[in-house]
């Protein structure tokens, strides 16, 4: 049996409540298509409010979200150096062990202070991408992990739709990629990159966009499956290599705020001056845990409230505010609170935002004005100056001569329209 159908059959087990205690050797039952893991939290006591912890890791990447409901996630948990400062630090956080930890790919950066961290405070259950060709240390590391009883699964998308773990409430955790077995892992140089966990955090109408070591192969990629990637915070994939972060991308996701995990001295030169520059182009304010410290982003479904370890000239009093994309739609009308920075672009006067016209009926009924691929599974329809439209391939690309004629071939709207 293939070792993603026995992690299924132990998630299946588990879910019917039959592993309340770790079994030693799970009976190999076959399962097709594994349904979302039906977690139970046992986190801090709830207050209402998401939190979102940026850690300072140096040369690494650890993030712990704390939902409104007291479910915790642990994403990463930095390098080997790492693991004395998480264990320090993951108890001020928490009151019980960990919900969920989730290495978004086997390397070291990214897991060595697991075991640190998960002796500290204990954890339930664990989520990797299961890629082939993984470290000896790192197998090693997910065996003592089962054996002290923390469940192990992988992303399996039950189907056209990402996997989706609910922390309660309106928050939920989607798995963007990997998407096994409906889409095939990417391949070529830095496949294990590539195929990292990249994940989106939603509350309300804020979200977070957490991109792992994901490079732009993955970027093009998720833009041609078309999921949401939209969001108001980004955390930089790669620690902000030149190979990932991409214009094309950071089009598509507009992030308000930018949070870079980054150390002194990176020996990968990162974060390259190429990506520091993308970010400028949609406005995105950018924190850096080598400079910053760790960078908190407290969330009530409208907006989040950013603030950093270290003071900072850069963050007012009370924080820094990123609004929600339905807030922040309003917000012309709203009165600005002078205590706060207001992240939201700032058009000249007179001007208008291009992203906010839509055009009239005459102008949608103009030759050639909405195109589409005929591998969208979504079957969307796009204006030809879309983000979306732009990474349709010739060969495949689909054109309409009006709306109504996209809508006679069954083909949808999509966001842009």
């Amino acid at each position: 049996m293939s070792r993603i159908s026995t992690l299924a059959a132990l998630l299946s087990l588990c879910l019917l409540g039959a592993c309340e205690q770790p079994a030693s050797a799970p009976p190999p039952v076959e399962k097709a298509a594994p349904a979302a893991p039906a977690l139970r939290y046992f986190g801090p006591r709830p207050d209402g409010k998401l939190h979102v912890y940026f850690l300072d890791v140096d040369q690494g990447d650890a993030t712990l979200i704390v939902s409104p409901d007291g479910h915790t996630v642990l994403i990463d948990a930095g390098p080997p150096f790492a693991g004395t400062h998480l264990a320090n630090r993951l108890p001020e956080l928490l009151t019980n062990k960990l919900d969920l930890v989730i290495l978004t790919h086997p390397h070291l950066d990214h897991y060595g202070g697991l075991t640190a961290a998960v002796g500290a405070v204990g954890a339930r259950r664990l989520l990797e991408p299961q890629l082939p060709n993984t470290p000896s240390d790192y197998d090693a590391l997910l065996a003592s992990l089962a054996a002290k009883g923390v469940e192990i699964f992988s992303p399996e998308s039950p189907g056209a739709e990402p996997l989706k773990l609910p922390l309660g409430g309106d928050t939920e955790l989607s798995v963007l990629w990997p998407r096994v077995p409906t889409e095939k892992l990417l391949i070529g140089d830095g496949a294990v990159e590539s195929n990292s966990i990249v994940l989106r955090l939603t509350h309300g109408t804020t979200s977070v966009l957490l991109m792992g070591d994901a490079r732009e192969q993955t970027e093009r990629r998720l833009l041609e499956l078309e999921v949401p990637v939209r969001s108001t915070l980004l955390k930089v994939g790669a620690h902000g290599l030149g190979t990932a972060t991409s214009a094309a991308f950071l089009e598509a996701v507009q992030p308000q705020g930018a949070v870079l995990s980054t150390g002194r001295g990176n020996p990968e030169s990162a974060p390259s001056p190429d990506v520091l520059r993308r970010l400028e182009s949609p406005g995105a304010r950018l924190f850096r845990t080598d400079r910053d410290g760790e960078v908190h982003a407290v969330g009530d479904g409208q907006r989040f409230v950013l603030t950093t370890q270290r003071r900072s000239d850069k963050v007012p009093e009370g924080g820094l505010i990123l609004k929600g994309l339905v807030e922040a739609a309003k917000a012309p009308t709203k009165a600005k609170e002078p205590a706060h920075l207001d992240l939201e672009s700032k058009p000249e006067p007179g001007a208008k935002s291009p992203r906010a016209e839509r055009p009239t009926p005459a102008a949608q009924e103009k030759g050639g004005a909405f195109v589409a691929s005929k591998n969208s599974p979504k079957r969307l329809f796009h204006r030809p100056s879309c983000y979306a439209a732009k990474q349709i391939k010739n060969q495949n690309k689909l054109v309409f001569k009006s709306r109504a004629e996209a809508e006679g071939k069954r083909f949808n709207a999509h966001d842009c329209i």
